[in-house]
């Protein structure tokens, strides 16, 4: 047997386990916990079940099944098995499963008390993945509830053990080993930013090659994309290098080549993802080539959709990586960034819960009698943000009920293994005859890869029924299996656009989208997001299409994967939703209104045009914004109106009780006068003055006119009979404009305001032109008077010039009419 690190504490843990449930196991990369802890557990007493081993990959859970019966001389499927979604090893004698954590969650719903398990083991818990914090979750509640001899094992690679010892409970065992690990030499080769990744990773891989001549390679790039562009760059390797790829969308054969010793005489290069980060150990390989980058999945919460975000990776995720140059040898890591960039990389990834769509999670919480997730023990309790919005989206869908229970189509969804929205298309589908459509959309959305990369849906289905391998075939028997599931039968020969598109159409409603321009770049949906599409793409020469993926920002997420649909079949299946919408809006330009009527989905316009019958309280509600928005100059005032607003503003100087009709006072008080206005009409300029009037003098009221009419009187009454406007808005206060022979015979200045403010007398000539301004009209009488009426008695002979006006006469007569009089 191969004597490792975690042989040393096994004997720690065993009796931790015997005389406790649970214990926490921290065991650095290379200390190989994965395949030596459950091969002891099952010859304890107190194992006489299964003991299911908990992986975050596909891989990795193969890996290590197919590890522990090769240490055992066994086949896999005998005591070690596996169970992932697209593949499975295991039989009646199995002792050992290494599952996803995908599948334990679906095992450990369908059966809470776990029949037939012993232990639980979750591997590599300090990933922090949603699955395994939710399956830890359950497995907790249920340990509590129903099984307090179900053994449960935290098993961490980092230091995060003792949170994980108080989550699980007080008192709860810790035990920790030491890792192996071989000295590893770092070597920073930095890369300038404006330097394709692909160019700068082959030409480091070329770098390795010459510098070390020995040991394999394992090179981490973010995605599958740049794999392929980095494997086209290293076109002329050596003879003796072999290279491999390494993710997920690889047949279990490519991986595993992947993984395995490179014959003798050949050195291996492994492009991977972060896919070889932990749970593996690649043979042969010393040395390690790492951007720096990865390629993670982020929820966009304002677009409704997950999104594969490019970032650097954090520092524990480069630890991890430069610890695979080390596992059997000294190693070297060459990192494509400057030595002092590491300390300015973020410490570790974030949890997955505090950015995933929780949907899957609130279903499965509903199913398990918690309609609030918080009821159960989280490291990191689940965002109520977060929550709040899977409750909305699963309410959509007709899941939950207003109360957040499961309804029975929720149950029926939930018995899938499928994301809710997926499980929805998939139980929907099948009343209509296309439950094995639906499992094989399903499985392209599930699975990347299969039918190659086109957008369109029904090609890349077409093109997958046609293909051959393990891994195709495998996701054909997973439709199978999926479409069996809910009654029905598997689809083939031809494919159908449009009952693919009708399967999209009813797991993403909100992503049915509409061409807005002739290119067919940029795409509306009912959701109210933007998409785009490459407008070379077939799909864009197309009206409306069923959006399944996008990627990128809410406000223009690139369309990843869509159908074409017909408008019938979108009105066929969302009929019940599809509202006749009425707006009225303002037109500032004419001071009326525009009515329409439109028939929406969400917020997707599927048509409409002018309306001729407007709701009459819509016009009036139209008409009242638009001068709440516009300002009162949208109204017609007639001049009194006017002046009486001028009037009641200086009024309201001296008599602070005074209503006021300021612009801003008849704003803010605009729903109490305006309403009553413009019921019945459609332009503001159809409003009568009176009405207009009437309105002002309500507001003001009778008490209020007369406080007005003593304060600031609308006209001056002068001695020769005559009456004159006073304009209260004149820049230097309260003028009246009139002849000085309409004010002989006076010898008082007139004022306003109850006698504290002297009008301002705008003193003119016969023919109307400007001869003197006055405060004081006795001092006017009494000193400049006599220079004026002087100059004047030679412009205007025949109209009285008298030498002291405070004792003459007023008129506005001529000499030649006063005479004829």
């Amino acid at each position: 047997m191969i004597d490792l690190p975690i042989h040393a504490v096994l004997p720690d843990l065993l009796a931790a386990l015997r005389a406790a449930p649970a214990a926490v196991l921290v065991a650095p990369p290379g200390a190989g916990k994965t395949t030596a802890v459950a091969p002891v557990l099952i010859d304890e007493e107190w194992c006489t079940g299964e003991v299911l081993l908990l992986s975050p990959r596909r891989l990795a859970a193969r890996a290590a099944a197919e590890r522990m019966a090769q240490l055992a001389g066994e086949p896999v499927g005998k005591t070690f098995g596996y169970a992932t979604r697209l593949d499975t090893r295991r039989s009646a004698a199995t002792r050992v499963t290494v599952l996803t954590e995908g599948i334990f969650r679906n095992r450990i719903q369908a059966d809470p008390e776990l029949a037939g398990v012993s232990a639980v083991l979750f591997d590599e818990v300090h990933e922090r993945s949603l699955d395994s914090d939710f399956g830890l979750a359950l497995a907790l509640d249920a340990q509590v509830a129903l099984r307090p001899d179900l053994r449960l094992v935290a098993m961490s690679a980092t230091l995060d053990g003792e949170r994980f010892a108080r989550l699980i409970g007080e008192g709860t065992p810790l035990v920790e080993s030491a890792g192996r690990s071989f000295p590893i030499e770092h070597r920073y080769l930095g890369r300038d930013s404006n330097q394709r990744i692909e160019d700068a990773m082959a030409a480091a891989i070329r770098q390795a090659l010459a510098d070390e001549a020995d040991g394999g390679l394992l090179a981490f790039l973010p995605g599958v994309a740049e794999i392929e562009r980095t494997a086209e760059r290293l076109d002329r390797l050596p003879a003796n290098v072999v290279l491999h790829r390494l993710h997920g969308s690889l047949d279990p054969a490519e991986q595993r080549a992947a993984i395995t010793a490179a014959p003798a005489g050949t050195r291996k290069l492994v492009l991977a993802t972060s896919i070889a980060e932990t749970s593996l150990t690649l043979d042969g390989v010393r040395i390690v080539i790492d951007s720096g980058l990865a390629r993670r999945p982020r929820y966009d919460r304002a677009a409704g959709v997950p999104r594969l975000s490019t970032e650097r990776v954090s520092q524990a995720a480069a630890t991890q990586r430069a610890g695979r140059a080390g596992r059997q040898a000294p190693g070297v890591v060459y990192r494509l960034w400057e030595a002092a960039a590491t300390a300015g990389l973020p410490p570790y990834d974030p949890p997955e819960i505090l950015e995933a769509d929780l949907s899957a999670l609130l279903l499965d919480c509903a199913i398990w009698g918690v309609a609030d997730p918080a009821q159960l023990r989280w490291l990191d309790v689940p965002p109520a943000a977060a929550v709040a919005e899977a409750r909305g989206r699963l309410a959509s869908l007709g899941a939950i009920d207003s109360d957040g229970r499961p309804t029975a189509h929720g149950r029926a969804i939930a018995a899938l293994p499928l994301p809710p929205r997926l499980g929805h298309m998939l139980v929907a589908t099948a009343p209509l005859g296309l439950a094995g459509v639906a499992g094989e959309v399903a499985a392209l959305l599930s699975e990347r890869g299969l039918g190659g990369d086109t957008p369109d849906l029904a090609q890349r289905l077409q093109r997958w029924r046609g293909e051959r391998g393990k891994r195709a075939e495998a996701a054909r028997g997973l439709a199978r299996r999926w479409a069996k599931l809910v009654g029905g039968e598997a689809a083939g020969g031809a494919v159908d656009g449009e009952e693919v598109a009708t399967c999209v159409a009813l797991a993403y409603p909100d992503r049915i989208a509409r061409r807005r321009d002739a290119s067919g770049e940029t795409w509306a949906s009912a959701g109210g997001r933007g998409f785009r599409l490459d407008p070379l793409s077939p799909l864009a020469r197309e009206e409306w299409l069923a959006v399944a993926e996008t990627q990128g920002i809410a406000a223009g997420a690139r369309i990843l994967s869509a159908a074409t649909i017909e408008r019938a079949t979108v009105e066929r299946l969302y009929g019940d939703r599809i509202e006749t919408v009425r707006a009225v809006r303002f037109e500032p330009a004419t001071g009326g209104i525009a009515a329409t009527r439109e028939r929406r989905l969400g917020q997707l316009r599927l048509g409409g045009g002018p309306d001729d019958k407007p709701d009459p309280e819509a016009v009036a509600t139209a008409l009242v914004e638009g001068v709440r928005a516009g300002g009162l100059g949208l109204l017609t005032w007639p001049e009194g109106v006017a002046r009486l607003r001028e009037r009641a503003a200086f009024a309201g100087r001296f008599d602070p009780a005074l209503v006021d009709l300021s612009d801003e006072a008849l704003l803010a008080s605009l729903d109490d006068w305006l309403p009553p206005l413009v019921e019945g009409r459609r332009r503001l300029d159809s409003i009568p003055a009176g009405d207009i009037a009437n309105a002002m003098d309500g507001l003001i009221g009778w008490d209020g006119r007369r406080t007005v009419d003593r304060l600031a009187p609308d006209r001056l009454s002068t001695p020769a009979g005559s009456s004159h406007p006073i304009d209260y808005a004149a820049d230097g206060g309260p003028t009246v404009e009139l002849r000085p022979q309409a004010l002989f015979g006076l010898s008082v200045h007139p004022t306003v305001g109850g006698g504290q403010v002297p009008l301002i007398l705008s003193l003119t000539s016969p023919a109307g032109r400007p001869i003197q301004t006055t405060r004081d009209l006795p001092g006017f009488w009494a000193g400049s008077w006599s220079a004026v009426a002087k100059e004047m008695r030679g412009r205007y002979p025949r109209h009285p010039w008298p030498d002291d006006p405070a004792a003459a006469d007023p008129t506005l007569r001529t000499k030649k009419a006063s005479q004829r009089t």
